[in-house]
């Protein structure tokens, strides 16, 4: 698509009030943007690709705990999915970096440690190679400038939204690990073979519980999110005008499948 019919896209989408909250994903091949039906991914190379995301039973939607791991479990359809933006070969390795810490409940303690250290250093160098910190710093900028209606601004490079997010999954990460730590101590049943993957499945619902109830709050519960932000200063790099430009190119196609479906029902 040209450059000036994409920026007249976004002028129009300015003046229409959001009715998405976006997410993302950045990649080292490009950029995913995410509401709760949809998804796109532009590409380094120029594609894009499209999905949706399948809603869960409303039922289920507004069980605590189940609640968040469901919305976990929907963020991750743009990898996982057959047509999403990861190949097979990458799915598989995500998939066993994922399911690998429930081998280590059968090692010893200290080696399970060094053992989950290691995989996650390895796993965090691998998804943060190449550009992707710097595009991490693009979709922030293309999902504030939509919060703030300057997307075209933000195309032309005449806006330049922050680079950090309080919704990113990097502020999530931060909460995990105090949340794992203390249900690892605090768990009140006897230890068996499984209690490992339960106090996992337990931290990761309940650290989504906390980060939801942290991005309603206002005032001092702000202060949770000091951590992740301060973080970001590490995970992103600012963004080079025309990686801005993938993920504004992501987020107009959702923004504008979100304007062409029915209204949600809360």
């Amino acid at each position: 698509m040209e450059p000036g019919a994409l920026s007249n896209r976004l002028a129009r989408l300015d003046t229409v009030p959001a009715r998405a909250r976006l997410g993302g994903l950045a990649r080292p091949d490009g950029i995913v943007i995410v509401s709760e039906r949809f998804w796109a991914f532009a590409g380094r190379d120029g594609s894009l690709r499209e999905g949706t995301i399948t809603a869960p039973p409303r039922a289920l939607s507004q069980i605590p705990l189940l609640r968040g791991l469901i919305r976990l479990a929907a963020s991750l359809t743009p990898l996982f999915h057959r047509s999403g933006v990861a190949r097979p070969g990458e799915r598989w390795l995500l998939s066993g970096a994922i399911l690998a810490p429930c081998g280590f409940m059968f090692l010893p303690e200290r080696a399970s440690l060094v053992a989950g250290v290691v995989l996650t250093g390895l796993l965090v160098c691998w998804l943060l190679r190449g550009r992707t910190l710097a595009l991490h710093g693009a979709e922030h900028r293309a999902i504030a400038a939509a919060e703030e209606g300057r997307l075209q601004a933000t195309w032309s490079g005449l806006a330049r939204p922050s680079r950090f997010a309080s919704r990113c999954g990097t502020n999530f990460a931060v909460l995990v690990l105090p949340v794992a730590v203390a249900a690892d101590r605090l768990w009140p049943v006897s230890t068996a073979f499984y209690t490992p993957a339960v106090v996992a499945v337990l931290s990761l619902a309940l650290s989504m519980e906390l980060w939801l109830a942290v991005q309603a709050a206002r005032g001092f519960g702000r202060i949770f999110l000091v951590p992740g932000l301060a973080l970001q200063r590490l995970t992103t790099r600012e963004p080079r005008l025309d990686e801005t430009r993938l993920a504004l190119v992501a987020a107009a196609s959702v923004l504008e499948r979100e304007l062409a479906a029915p209204a949600s029902v809360a």
